[in-house]
């Protein structure tokens, strides 16, 4: 696996975010920008709710860089819809070059990435990088539709609901994409859709090694290491085998699939998941963490669960894959 120091860092301009109400009544709503108290946006269809979020997460990027959407020179995005329509609807009036991803949970760590990799090379002066998850269009294209009342597993993770968008430039600011690490896919033989944490662990954990051990970086390092999103099942495991090769994350370690939800008084089970979960918090707690001086150094690891629905109704196993970011106050 190759871990690439960024030669121009780009800086991280702005950040945007929209979310819904169960994530704005959680730990970290006073971090959000913009919330909805039903869920839909002022929409009519979950899947145009999805599209707005993604709108209104974007324009909050642009407005909080202090550009317009003429500036950017490309949008990286990607969501959990089929052929990632939410981020095509969302950003179809945009009239800016587009690149549809799909990584799953690790979406906006891919996005960041690529994006981060093209300003560095100078291809553009500034992109934006989004991914969006709704709890309703997840549920009804992976599961069965909400109105359907199925029990869940205590396993299973509560898809969030939230967009998210960073634009990344060239300039200063007080974070900076300083390496990235692309993950590779790893297989550990999961098929329980139920128990996506314990699938994307391990690929978690191969990436996050990897990095410590070509780096020659440490956990006491870095402010936070942040995965999204592993849930409460993936957490453990991901601490237990970085134990094992003698690296403890734990002082260090959060997932944003725990941090987003109260799992004492909010019923989300394992934590929360989807592709908005970890992009929301990155763009909401981590940056204002950076502006206020409180982090200096962040590893923020997208982890994804690279099912379909057609794989989980056959019975395959889940591959998962796991992309890293530093951030970093220090160009």
């Amino acid at each position: 696996m190759s871990v690439i120091k960024i030669k121009n860092p780009p800086c991280v301009l702005g950040v945007g975010n929209a979310v819904g109400k169960e994530e704005f009544d959680g730990p970290l709503g006073g971090y959000f920008s913009f919330h909805s108290d039903d869920n839909r946006f002022g929409m009519k269809t979950w899947e145009k709710s999805e599209a707005e979020m993604v709108k209104i997460s974007y324009n909050n990027a642009l407005s909080d860089a202090g550009i317009v959407s003429g500036d950017v020179g490309a949008i990286f995005a990607g969501d959990l819809m089929n052929q990632c329509t939410a981020s095509a609807y969302g950003l179809s009036d945009t009239n800016t070059p587009y690149f549809g991803l799909y990584g799953a949970c690790s979406t906006m760590a891919e996005a960041i990435m690529l994006g981060a990799l093209t300003v560095s090379g100078g291809n553009f002066k500034a992109v934006a990088s989004c991914a969006a998850s709704h709890n309703c269009t997840a549920e009804r294209q992976f599961r069965f539709p909400v109105e359907y009342g199925g029990q869940r597993t205590p396993t299973s993770q509560r898809t969030v609901t939230a967009a998210a968008c960073m634009i990344l430039s060239q300039g200063e600011s007080c974070m900076y994409v300083r390496t990235v690490s692309p993950g590779r896919i790893f297989d550990a033989g999961i098929n329980d859709i139920n128990n996506m944490g314990a699938a994307m662990a391990p690929a978690a954990y191969d990436t996050l090694f990897n990095f410590f051990t070509s780096t020659g970086c440490a956990p006491k390092d870095f402010d936070l290491i942040a995965t999204g999103d592993l849930g409460f099942e993936g957490a453990e495991i991901l601490k237990d085998l970085m134990k094992e090769k003698n690296y403890d994350i734990s002082a260090v370690y959060n997932d944003c699939g725990l941090m987003i939800y109260d799992r004492e008084h909010q019923d989300v089970h394992a934590g929360g998941s989807g592709c908005g979960c970890g992009a929301a918090v990155l763009c909401s707690y981590i940056a204002d963490k950076f502006r206020n001086g409180e982090f200096n150094n962040v590893l923020f690891i997208g982890t994804g669960a690279l099912m379909s629905p057609l794989t989980v109704f056959q019975g395959e196993t889940i591959p998962a894959i796991a992309h890293l970011v530093h951030f970093s106050s220090k160009k």
